[in-house]
């Protein structure tokens, strides 16, 4: 009796042992896969065959430069709902006084800060005028 109880409880535990070692195996090959693909990454940044835009992008992972560009540029949207709606509208007056190179170099750095390539559009910027 004690057979036929022991038999598929084993069944089981060696069932959850093989699944155990599976997944073992799959973590194990996962970070080899990662340590290679790190290692031909660098090789090939080296050599100069990856894109500066990518290594700028793995240098930027934890900076908060984004985060506040965007702070800064939604800030206005949210004061105009608050007492300081006259305040808003007279910075953006003075905002239309400024010089349009200062226009300029504002697009360009927040252009930069998202991504965004704006270099030729914005050497157009500058010939004008």
């Amino acid at each position: 009796m004690w057979q036929l109880l022991a038999k598929p409880l084993l069944g089981v535990v060696a069932d959850g042992v093989k699944g155990f070692v599976e997944t073992k195996k799959a973590k194990q090959e996962l970070k080899l896969t990662t340590i290679k693909a790190t290692q031909k990454l660098k090789e090939d940044q080296i050599a100069g065959k990856v894109a500066w835009e990518q290594s700028a992008v793995d240098q930027m992972k934890g900076s908060w430069k984004d985060e506040v560009a965007l702070i800064v540029l939604l800030l206005p949207a949210v004061l105009v709902f608050t007492p300081l709606q006259e305040h808003v509208h007279q910075g953006f007056i003075a905002l239309q006084d400024l010089p349009s190179y200062y226009h300029n170099l504002l697009y360009i750095a927040i252009s930069a800060s998202f991504g965004i390539k704006a270099g030729s559009s914005a050497i157009g910027m500058f010939k004008k005028k």
